[in-house]
C-alpha cells in the first residue's frame, strides 16, 4: 500500500495457506526481509496401539515462519512470489481393456508452457523418443507408432524441469474503462461455442444476462459471472463432464463443469476466454525430494482484456460455499499449478484417416509424478 494515500499498489500470493502474521527482519547488511507466520491444522495418520486397526486419521496443529519473497513488475501489472524447482513426469502405460490394433498412430501430449510465472528449463522423453510440434503457439510431444498391436505393452511420456512461482495480476476497473474493441480474429475464435457449451440454450442465454446485470466494465462483468456461478454451483467430482445447461440446472459440478459454465456465460457477454490446465503439484512446499502424486487433473480459465492480454481465473477453489467470495485466485495462480495446455487438447490420438474409435481411458493408464527439488531464490529484476 502507498504510505501516503493507502492505495493498494500490488498484492501477492503466499506459498502456504493460512498466513496469520507478518514481520520484517533487517540483516546486518541492511537488507530488509519479510517473514510470514502460518498457523493451520494438518491431517496425519496416528498410531494407537490400543485400537484395532491401530492406525487412525487425526489432526495436529502446524505453525511455522517462512520468508516471503516478492518481486513487483508495475509495467506488467503483476507481482510474483516464492517459487520452486519442480520435476514433473507424465507417463502413459498402454493397458488396453479390449483387443485393439491401430495402424499409423500419432499419440499427442501437450508439454508445459513458458509463461510469466513458469519457466521450462528442459524436457526429455521417457520410454521412447518423440517429435516436438507447435500447435497454436503451444508445444506438443508427438509419439509415433507404425502399428499399435493388440495388448502391446509400452511406457512412454516426458519429464520436465520447471521453475514455478506464485503470480498475482492487478488491474482496477478504472484501468480498463477505455479498452479497444475485441479483434475480429478473437471474436471468431473465442466468442463461439466450440466445446459443447450449450450457448444456444434458453437456460444459458438467460443466465448470461442475469449474471452481469447492468455491468459494462469488463473486470466487473467477469467477476460478476464468477460470483453468479459460485452462487448456483457446489463442487463435486463426477466421472464425466456434462454440458453447462445440465450442470447449472443440477447445481453440482466438477472443475471442468465450472469451466464450461464460465466459458459460456463470458463468451455470450463478449469476453474472450479459453480453457487452461492441466495438473497441480501437491501444495507441500516443505516436502523436498519426495515423489508426490496429484489426486486429480485440473482446469481453469484465462480471459482476455484487449490492450492488456490474458489473465488467469481459477475455476472453483474460491467457491467457499457462502459469499462474499475471496479474490485470491482472481487474476492469480499459486506456485503449485503447472500450465500445460492453453486452448488446445492436452492429449489426443490421431491417424491419417481419423479412424480411431477407442478412448484414451480404454487404451492406457497415466502416471503423473512431481518432485519438489528446492525453493528458488527471488527472481532477478530483469525477469
Amino acid at each position: 500500500m502507498d504510505r501516503a494515500t493507502g492505495e493498494v499498489q500490488y498484492t501477492v500470493l503466499t506459498p502456504f495457506a493460512s498466513p496469520t502474521g507478518i514481520t520484517f527482519h533487517t540483516t546486518p547488511e541492511g537488507e530488509s526481509l519479510l517473514y510470514v507466520a502460518y498457523a493451520q491444522e494438518e491431517p496425519y495418520v496416528r498410531e494407537d496401539p490400543n485400537s484395532d486397526p491401530q492406525f487412525e486419521l487425526s489432526y495436529r496443529d502446524l505453525t511455522f515462519i517462512h520468508p516471503l519473497h516478492v518481486r513487483y513488475y508495475p509495467d506488467r501489472h503483476y507481482a510474483v512470489s516464492n517459487g520452486y524447482l519442480l520435476e514433473m513426469s507424465y507417463v502413459e502405460e498402454i493397458s488396453a481393456l479390449d483387443e485393439v490394433e491401430i495402424p499409423q498412430l500419432q499419440w499427442r501430449i501437450a508439454l508445459p508452457a513458458n509463461t510469466d510465472r513458469q519457466t521450462v528449463l528442459s524436457v526429455e522423453p521417457i520410454g521412447m523418443p518423440f517429435q516436438e510440434e507447435e500447435e497454436d503457439g503451444q508445444r506438443v510431444a508427438v509419439f509415433t507408432f507404425d502399428r499399435l498391436m493388440p495388448y502391446e505393452g509400452r511406457l512412454f511420456g516426458w519429464k520436465a524441469l520447471l521453475e514455478v512461482r506464485g503470480i498475482k495480476y492487478r488491474l482496477t476497473p478504472r484501468d480498463v474503462e477505455d479498452i479497444p474493441p475485441l479483434s475480429v480474429e478473437f471474436q471468431n475464435r473465442y466468442l463461439v461455442d466450440d466445446d459443447d457449451l450449450a450457448m444456444d440454450t434458453p437456460l444459458i442465454k438467460e443466465a448470461a444476462k442475469v449474471a452481469i446485470g447492468t455491468e459494462t466494465n469488463i473486470l466487473r462483468k467477469i467477476l460478476s459471472i464468477r460470483n453468479y456461478v459460485y452462487d448456483r454451483l457446489d463442487y463435486g467430482i463426477k466421472p464425466h463432464i456434462d454440458p453447462p445447461d445440465v450442470a447449472l440446472e443440477r447445481g453440482v459440478g466438477s472443475c471442468g463443469e465450472y469451466v464450461g459454465i464460465l466459458l459460456a456465460l463470458a463468451r455470450l457477454n463478449g469476453i474472450a476466454c479459453r480453457t487452461v490446465g492441466r495438473y497441480k503439484c501437491p501444495a507441500m512446499g516443505n516436502y523436498h525430494n519426495i515423489p508426490l502424486e496429484p489426486q486429480y487433473n485440473h482446469v481453469w480459465i484465462e480471459f482476455y482484456i484487449p490492450g492488456f492480454g490474458w489473465f488467469p481465473m481459477e475455476s472453483n477453489p474460491d467457491d467457499i460455499g457462502d459469499g462474499p467470495y475471496p479474490t485470491r485466485f482472481f487474476m492469480g495462480l499459486p506456485w503449485w499449478h503447472v500450465e500445460i495446455a492453453k486452448d488446445i487438447r492436452f492429449e489426443s490420438l490421431e491417424t491419417p484417416d481419423n479412424s480411431v474409435d477407442v478412448s484414451l481411458g480404454e487404451l492406457a493408464l497415466n502416471h503423473i509424478r512431481f518432485t519438489i527439488l528446492e525453493e528458488l531464490p527471488p527472481p532477478a529484476e530483469d525477469r
